[in-house]
């Protein structure tokens, strides 16, 4: 029986509003992930960059998740959830900027610089965010908290493509290396997560119960630390989570940085209008699966939903990969909807009753996110080579990984 059946409330009233702030932020870190893979196009056309090359969007954002996971989640065990929002968007903010000098100069070694710290900005608030959304009420609908906060990760993952289509793509001409519309862009950005982050100075947030230390409690509704001594890494089920989500996200990386280019070259659209579809469909397809996926969860347990989604997604790879036209472009779509609730699921489970150690398990599950670093540059070798069709084979193995966790691996023991 699932833990969630138990009828408990998402959040508390005097949470409320520091719940939809921190929210929000996973809406804008969803804009910035799928406008990286807009830029991953872009800088093909205007800096003449093979798929491989054009990789590197995405290892300086995801890599920026390796070295910044341990201290963010560092800095927020000594000044808190708030100031480690904070610091997490004005890096977000300071990166966006750099990317003005960077277009000055056209130079996409500067682009890199700016996308890296983009990226420590975005893994910040990452590795806050999810401990923060999940210590905002109860401990059994910390799955469907982080679930729905996640929605409005989809949300963003669909503006995304969208603005980076609109400013970047559709104006294009081919050989053009102009870069101003790239630096508009980002300066815009800047400015809005700046004057988010000073918004947020001034939200006040309401002391936040530390369920390790309740010396009463239900061991089903709080984050019990059964065995206070034993080590982070002695938990087996956070170990697999962090293996879980590095795979999930590098598969993810994959997916999304060369979706337009499989629908420019298999299902026969322009970059530009395949830059809308990767918004309006491919990301609306997620927040299809994230709004079906949270509703599920409260009569299916999330670990068995998990392994359902990731077999769903080792089908649908199969399928894109023999570049079948339109059939095989309806099964790509497919796979952003099976992808839904894998992150924050994992995510989720993962920190599943480490008491005192939670922070810093948040930590490692969001360095985990390197592997988005890593993936792309396999997944553009392969299409160089094989063609786009043939890179999707790779993801295969990532779905195997997650199954495993999902059908075994997930379970507290103590």
């Amino acid at each position: 029986m699932s833990d969630l059946k138990v009828k408990v409330p998402l959040t508390e009233k005097k949470f409320v509003v520091t719940m939809i702030f921190v929210t929000s932020l996973f809406m804008f870190w969803g804009i910035a992930i799928t406008m990286a893979d807009v830029l991953n196009k872009h800088f093909q056309q205007t800096m003449s960059l093979s798929k491989f090359q054009s990789a590197f969007v995405q290892f300086a954002v995801f890599g920026a998740y390796a070295v910044m996971g341990i201290p963010a989640g560092l800095f927020m065990k000594r000044f808190g959830y708030k100031n480690g929002v904070l610091l997490g968007l004005s890096l977000f903010a300071a990166g966006a900027f750099l990317f003005i000098p960077a277009a000055n100069i056209s130079s996409f070694a500067f682009f890199g610089i700016a996308l890296f710290i983009v990226g420590c900005g975005l893994s910040t608030l990452e590795t806050v965010a999810h401990p923060f959304v999940a210590s905002l009420g109860d401990q059994r609908t910390s799955d469907l908290r982080i679930n729905f906060a996640q929605t409005f990760n989809a949300v963003g993952t669909m503006i995304g493509p969208v603005m980076g289509g609109f400013f970047l793509l559709s104006n294009n001409v081919e050989g053009s290396t102009d870069l101003t519309s790239v630096k508009l862009l980002y300066a815009v950005i800047g400015t809005v997560i700046l004057l988010v982050a000073i918004s947020f100075s001034f939200v006040k947030v309401p002391a936040l119960v530390d369920p390790h230390v309740t010396s009463s409690a239900d061991a089903d509704a709080v984050n019990v630390d059964f065995e206070p001594g034993k080590k982070l890494f002695a938990h087996k089920h956070f170990v697999w989570a962090v293996a879980a989500q590095f795979f999930n996200v590098a598969a993810q990386a994959g997916t999304w940085a060369f979706f337009i280019n499989y629908t420019h070259e298999i299902a026969g659209f322009s970059a530009s209008k395949a830059s809308y579809i990767m918004g309006a469909f491919f990301m609306g397809m997620m927040l299809v699966g994230r709004i079906l996926g949270t509703f599920l969860m409260r009569f299916i347990a999330p670990n068995k939903l998990l392994a359902a989604f990731a077999v769903g997604n080792i089908i649908m790879c199969i399928i894109v990969a023999q570049g079948l036209g339109m059939v095989s472009f309806g099964a790509l779509l497919m796979i952003n909807f099976f992808f839904s609730i894998m992150f924050p699921t994992i995510f989720s489970l993962g920190l599943k009753n480490l008491g005192s150690h939670t922070q810093q398990a948040s930590s490692f599950i969001s360095m985990g996110v390197v592997g988005g670093a890593f993936f792309p540059f396999l997944m553009g070798a392969v299409a160089d080579r094989a063609g786009v069709a043939n890179a999707y084979y790779a993801p295969i193995i990532c779905y195997i990984v997650i199954f495993m966790f999902a059908y075994k691996f997930y379970k507290v023991k103590h």
